[in-house]
């Protein structure tokens, strides 16, 4: 640790009705610290976090700030005391500018009582400035990126002089440039003193910018180490009960006869790009962010236009105009961004897994209720979500189980095909762990499964093939087992080519 700690929670306990969410937990976090927050979903860090932030109260223990004892009531308390929260799901009000986000409940006034737009736009340039963030005040918020948002966030958070800053999973949904953005403002607020709680599932970046790692697991506080101390196997162990070893270990798959063939296939800066997937085969699109992967995922689905090529599902002509038409091909797909592309989220669980195949419940337009409920459990069990989950808005889910809910609806409708764009982005270790089990399942079931990933352990280690994108196209078809993260990596950002390299197909 830096110093003394700023913050200290003691012996936090917390039970809703039977559950006991918090089990004596402690932390301490010192100025000038980034003290890493991990576990897996469910392991309690939303609810010590919403502790903090005054949405909830605690039932036992301690909050001692700079060394006094205090309550913190509301949301408002929290940010008295200088605690500031920046959530995986956004606090920003998408349809109002960035200036109007940054001056909420601190509106300056002209003294006729009007809302004073210059001194608006002049605070929100001056806090904006403060982080380096190169943002226009005036421009709707909801038309920027999703670090961008972060970003205006985190100035509003520096510009009240949080002592205590919380980031929940703050890169996932970022680019890698905008990922390294935030690293540079991290740095730069533990330089300035501030005490820094940092929540994320990925071991890379916990290693790149954390002082010490705290683990909950069920609950309850496992331990408290520095970098020094632990290492990425012993922070698993603690986490999941298990090591990191096996995370990616599955028996060889055999192939079979080809199901998904794309051609020739351009449109959205990509493109030509030919491919293929046999039954039984799990193949992995890597590249740089910009590489083309998610767009050729979305050309493949029919959800972006196509201005040439063809689709094929086993041997027949898709080429689907929209994703209708590709799910009546056959076809599923698990989009990037779960919560605005792949979800309703104020919609049951029941209703997002069992929308794409209502006509398979369904008697002259009239659905049978009690024959899609019971589809819908059945599938539930079989990704271990919990049943009484059922009738819950998915959006009141963990990132992980919502996920899950997102791929049941695809195992229901028994997709031929199954394109899943970054399968395990925001989800916990053991959560990866039956995704992956559950990918190999359906690949020996014979199902044809591409999936796009930006984790390279991951493409590789789950995978039979890795193709390999750059500038939209699909510059170099991989074997999995012959593969490292290097040689990915160096055909992706073309030090493995030259100018005029042909493009190796990945049809074989």
């Amino acid at each position: 640790m830096t110093g003394s700690p700023y913050l200290q929670l003691k012996g936090i306990a917390k039970r809703f009705g039977s559950t006991q969410a918090l089990k004596s937990v402690h932390l301490d976090v010192a100025r000038g610290e980034v003290h890493a927050l991990m576990g897996e979903n469910g392991a309690g860090k939303s609810t010590l976090m919403k502790i903090l932030a005054g949405n909830i109260q605690r039932d036992a223990g301690d909050i001692i700030l700079d060394g006094h004892a205090v309550e913190i009531s509301s949301p408002r308390a929290a940010k008295a005391l200088g605690i500031a929260i920046i959530h995986q799901e956004l606090n920003t009000i998408p349809d109002m500018t960035v200036g109007d986000n940054l001056a909420l409940g601190q509106e300056p006034r002209t003294r006729f009582g009007t809302l004073d737009r210059r001194r608006v736009q002049e605070s929100a340039r001056t806090k904006l400035a403060r982080i380096g963030a190169r943002v226009d005040p005036r421009m709707r918020i909801g038309d920027l990126s999703i670090g961008m948002q972060q970003m205006v966030e985190i100035a509003r958070a520096v510009a009240e002089d949080a002592g205590v800053l919380v980031l929940d999973e703050p890169t996932a949904a970022l680019s890698q440039g905008e990922a390294d953005e935030l690293y540079r403002l991290i740095n730069q607020m533990r330089a300035a003193g501030v005490a820094l709680i940092y929540i994320s599932h990925r071991m890379e970046e916990v290693w790149k910018l954390a002082d010490r790692i705290t683990v909950l697991r069920d609950g309850a506080h496992v331990g408290t180490g520095t970098m020094a101390e632990l290492n990425p196997d012993a922070v698993v162990r603690m986490m999941v009960g298990r090591s990191m070893g096996d995370l990616y270990d599955h028996p060889v798959r055999t192939p079979g006869d080809e199901v998904l063939r794309v051609e020739g296939l351009v449109g959205n800066g990509v493109g030509p790009v030919d491919l293929a997937v046999r039954a039984g085969e799990v193949v992995g699109l890597a590249g740089l962010i910009g590489a083309g992967r998610t767009e050729l995922a979305r050309l493949i689905f029919g959800a972006d236009a196509r201005t040439a090529g063809r689709v094929s599902v086993e041997g027949r002509q898709s080429a689907p105009r929209s994703p209708v038409d590709a799910i009546a091909d056959g076809l599923g797909m698990l989009p990037e961004d779960r919560k605005s592309q792949g979800l309703f989220p104020d919609h049951s669980v029941e209703s997002n897994v069992v929308i794409s195949s209502l006509r398979a419940f369904s008697t002259l337009g009239v659905v049978d209720r009690a024959a899609s409920r019971n589809a819908v459990r059945s599938q539930m069990q079989r990704l271990s979500l919990r049943a009484s989950a059922i009738d819950l808005p998915v959006g009141a889910l963990s990132g992980g189980n919502q996920q899950k809910a997102a791929l049941a609806r695809w195992l229901l409708r028994d997709a031929r095909v199954l394109i899943l764009d970054e399968p395990t982005r925001g989800v916990d270790i053991g959560t990866k762990r039956e995704i992956y089990r559950l990918i190999d399942g359906l690949a020996r079931s014979g199902k044809a499964v591409l999936i796009v990933s930006s984790d390279l352990p991951e493409v590789i280690g789950i995978t039979d093939r890795v193709l390999v994108m750059r500038r939209g196209r699909i510059v170099r078809n991989l074997s999995s087992a012959d593969t490292g993260e290097e040689e990915v990596m160096a055909y992706a950002t073309g030090t493995n080519l030259t100018a005029d390299a042909p493009v190796h197909g990945a049809l074989a």
